[in-house]
């Protein structure tokens, strides 16, 4: 179990300098190499680092990271689009991969990369954020816990700001990100597997790009994102889910609640107030006997991203996976099964119909 874990990090945008930043304060963590083909992106990186900006050799790709055997572990955090290639040489490498999400944007190279990932010696690990929001993961524990007897309904909204504006502008168009009900809901789709702890059958998505980047264009070419949707999700062990995703919500105290009903109770949480508030049945009339508490987050594990600190969280537990000292927590396919269902409400949003998850091969 070695001491020290030597990064590489592939992808050198805002996502991976976030990981740069959570990687700096994780103990026995130390970055070696960085890629990417933007020499301007690796300045943001190198900006990063700091004073520990020369001990990381540079790279344009992944396959010249793999080559250096000045690595240990690796995180991609490139285009979605691009995973598939850049996770390629690392698997040829033998190496642990943490791979952001969306694991990729077809559940063709979803599914290549479980197959890579289940014939390698090394752990490979979806990067599923919002699981780790200690918030969220209060709430979690405490439905599993049987809190609120069995779980019946499980709602998530989402209310924020807009796509931020990525190197290339890439962000702007579904043949890049697989679509917004894949690369942003993604992480909302696996929290609905996690929570129910069950696999979808039937998606429903209505939504639209209803009021942002309708003025905008790319050498010619317009936006093609949803900025709105509601999806429902029905699951094999009954429980029904839905999403309600606004990108033009900046101004909401809070830009996730999550609410589960049971048959004995409800449960919310609210982020980034942190809020968990118990609700048990009490009959018609009765006095309420609402309960409430505040999740408390870290502050270094703030400061260092913008995912209300779960990305420190989740570092350590795949620092752990990497030295043997942990097990994978978010496997290849559970990253292909939040793309499938993605998928599914994209088809859904744009054909105005219930899709079947049969009907993707599930």
């Amino acid at each position: 179990m070695p001491e020290v874990v030597r990064y590489g990090l592939v992808g050198t945008g805002m996502m991976g300098v976030e990981h740069l930043n959570n990687l700096a304060v994780t103990p026995g963590a130390v970055v070696t190499a960085i890629a990417d083909p933007v020499e301007r992106s690796l300045g943001w990186a190198r900006g990063a680092l700091g004073d520990k900006a020369d001990q990381a050799a540079a790279f344009a790709d992944s396959a010249a990271l793999a080559r250096s055997g000045l690595v240990d572990a690796v995180i991609v955090a490139s285009p979605n689009n691009t995973h598939r290639d850049a996770l390629e040489p690392l698997f040829d490498a033998g190496l642990p991969i943490l791979c952001e999400k969306p694991l990729a944007t077809t559940i063709e190279d979803a599914r290549w990369i479980v197959e890579r990932a289940a014939g390698s010696p090394a752990p490979f690990w979806t990067a599923m954020e919002y699981r780790y929001m200690p918030p969220a993961a209060a709430f979690i524990d405490e439905v599993h816990g049987g809190r609120i007897g069995t779980l019946r309904m499980l709602s998530i909204r989402e209310h924020r700001f807009p796509f931020l504006t990525k190197v290339g502008d890439w962000n702007r168009f579904a043949v890049n990100t697989g679509g917004t009900m894949v690369e942003k809901c993604c992480h909302f789709f696996d929290l609905m597997r996690f929570i129910t702890r069950s696999d979808a059958v039937r998606v429903y998505c209505s939504g639209a790009m209803d009021v942002n980047h309708l003025d905008e264009r790319y050498e010619g070419r317009a936006p093609d994102i949803i900025d709105n949707s509601f999806t429902t999700v029905d699951f094999a062990n009954g429980v029904r889910a839905m999403l309600d995703l606004s990108m033009f919500a900046d101004g909401a105290e809070n830009q996730e609640e999550i609410t589960a009903v049971g048959d004995t109770g409800r449960l919310d949480v609210l982020i980034p107030t942190g809020m968990v508030v118990y609700s048990p049945r009490v009959g018609f009339r009765n006095p309420k006997q609402v309960e409430k508490r505040v999740i408390d987050v870290d502050a270094t594990a703030l400061k260092v991203g913008s995912h209300h600190g779960s990305t420190f969280y989740e570092h350590q537990r795949f620092n752990a996976a990497v030295r043997g000292a942990g097990p994978v927590e978010v496997t290849a396919r559970d990253g292909l099964m939040a793309v499938a269902i993605g998928t599914a409400a994209e088809i859904s949003a744009r054909e105005k119909r219930v899709v079947e998850m049969s009907e993707l091969g599930f």
